[in-house]
């Protein structure tokens, strides 16, 4: 990947407000420039996380706050205000259950929220959840929380520990087991979208930690049967394919998903063993395969003749993600509606067939997603999922983000070889342009709205034979001599009045080479911008 300011620095991704420990960053063994892009997404199906603070008798303290969701209630309900506000909304019939990612929210977070968004219009005193085990204990067993609480900043939710007992009593696979759930990130992630959405509802936490078909069948009859008549909501708490490409992601996840809206146990557990089959990097389908069985033997016993695949984005799909290694993340509900599978929404789509000029509704969309992204940036420390935009803009193509100040220049970073489609690396520009130029301190809050933001969005780039091939005001050009680079936007040389001698002397200076190195040895390559800004729509 590439990326470039207007003065030709690449950059590494921007930094995330939440930092994980230097012993996270040991036990991972991620690169230092790469890290804190990777941590939360990585750590999500990893485990060794700390274990739970100490507290109150029988309530679980937080062990993942401030590394997967805000730490700070104020910037958490932030964060769950945005995603909810965004989530997809909901359809007629009630949810049985629920599979819900539970990577850190700036990456899995709106997916996560149009899950719960589905049965949030609805009445639930109990919200089971069951867990995937990433702590490596209790392998074979299905670890009950037995305590009275689980608090996350928002408070303590209440632990419905007759219905914990009854578990326990009723399946020989299930345990009382705190350990468990110590460092248990998959389970304490859900627990703030149950608090806010069903603050009056307690919660059952379980760990499923084997996906043998005989456990998994067991703990969802022994659910179906304890549920039955009861306002109860199912969450089942899982990833989907860790670490291949962004493209091979896509084709993997939506097996997966298919598989898992079709109710069918079988076809999960078939289609778990085998996709890792010739997809380069892919290390599971689902991380939480087991407790997505579990729940769609309970949601079948419950009445659930129908799934629906409701969201799925990967990773890459944020413009802090990279495409070369990615986690899937899906939002699908049971219900007993129209006996089916809906998977509509990963149903394969093209992109356009060939690079189109972006329409004025294209181009206002666009801004207003790099503003948002760099305020909910700024609020909350997560992003917006870039969706709903048209098949134009799923094309990968180059871009620029540029941020001025009352008229002067407060950042400018683009990527001239795109690698995602364009509407998710507007996104990623903007954020590089607002904290990662390096010649301007990180923007703040309070500058935002004395902020411009323009996009250029580029052609491909084309090399040409030598300077009088360069239109100034037309074209864009690339340098490249000697292993160095430098860029200028078409607009550039209009701006500075430069002829076009001027304009390569500079673009020579900016690369670190002396002026006029362009006159012999040097690589020119032109490309054309299709440059808007926000005043264009005021």
């Amino acid at each position: 990947m590439r990326r470039l300011r207007a003065q030709g620095a690449r950059l590494r991704p921007p930094h995330g407000r939440w930092r994980a420990t230097a012993r996270l960053a040991a036990a991972l063994g991620a690169p230092a420039a790469r890290l804190l892009a990777v941590v939360v997404l990585a750590v999500a199906c990893r485990g060794g996380v700390g274990a739970a603070g100490q507290g109150s008798p029988g309530v679980r303290e937080p062990a993942v706050a401030g590394q997967f969701y805000p730490a700070d209630a104020r910037a958490l309900n932030a964060t769950l205000d945005a995603v909810l506000k965004d989530a997809v909304p909901p359809g007629r019939e009630a949810p049985i259950a629920l599979v819900s990612p539970h990577a850190g929210y700036v990456y899995s977070g709106q997916i996560a929220a149009d899950a719960w968004r589905q049965a949030a219009s609805h009445q639930y005193d109990t919200i089971v959840i069951l867990g995937a085990n990433h702590t490596g204990t209790g392998f074979g067993r299905v670890g009950i929380f037995p305590g009275s609480g689980i608090r996350t900043p928002l408070g303590v939710a209440k632990v419905d520990q007759a219905l914990s007992a009854a578990l326990i009593k009723e399946d020989s696979d299930c345990v009382a087991d705190a350990a468990m759930h110590a460092g248990e990130h998959s389970l304490e992630v859900q627990i703030p979208f149950a608090q806010r959405l069903f603050p009056t509802a307690s919660v059952v936490a379980a760990v499923v930690a084997s996906d043998d078909a005989a456990v998994v069948n067991r703990l969802g009859r022994t659910l179906g049967r304890l549920l039955a008549g009861r306002r109860a909501l199912i969450v089942a708490s899982s990833d989907l394919s860790h670490y291949p490409s962004w493209k091979d992601a896509v084709s993997a996840d939506r097996r997966t998903l298919e598989a898992i809206a079709s109710l069918d146990p079988d076809r999960v557990r078939s289609v778990a063993s085998a996709s890792p089959r010739g997809v380069p990097n892919l290390a599971t389908c689902a991380c939480g395969d087991a407790p997505v069985m579990a729940a769609m033997v309970a949601a079948r016993a419950l009445g659930a003749t129908r799934g629906r695949v409701v969201s799925y984005a990967n990773s890459g799909d944020l413009p802090i993600g990279e495409p070369d290694r990615v986690v899937g993340y899906g939002a699908v509900v049971f219900s007993a509606g129209e006996p089916g599978t809906d998977a509509t929404v990963v149903a394969p789509h093209a992109a356009a067939a060939v690079a189109l000029p972006p329409t004025p509704t294209d181009k206002k969309q666009m801004l207003a997603l790099a503003r948002e992204t760099i305020r909910r940036y700024l609020d909350t420390g997560t992003v917006p999922l870039a969706r709903g935009f048209s098949p134009s803009l799923e094309r990968p193509q180059g871009v620029f983000v540029t941020l001025r100040k009352r008229g002067a220049l407060r950042g400018c970073i683009g990527q001239m070889q795109p690698d995602r489609p364009l509407r998710v690396l507007v996104g990623s520009m903007a954020l590089a342009a607002a904290f990662e130029d390096p010649r301007f301190a990180k923007v703040t809050a309070g500058e935002l709205r004395d902020l411009e933001v323009e996009i250029s969005v580029l052609t491909p780039f084309k090399e040409v034979a030598g300077p009088q091939a360069i239109v100034v005001g037309r074209d864009g050009v690339l340098l490249q001599k000697d292993r160095r680079s430098a860029v200028f936007l078409p607009q550039v040389a209009t701006e500075e009045r430069w002829t076009r001698d001027e304009m390569l002397d500079n673009l020579c200076l900016k690369g670190g080479m002396p002026a006029g190195c362009w006159r012999s040895g040097a690589r020119l390559s032109t490309f054309q911008a299709d440059v808007f800004k926000e005043g264009d729509f005021k």
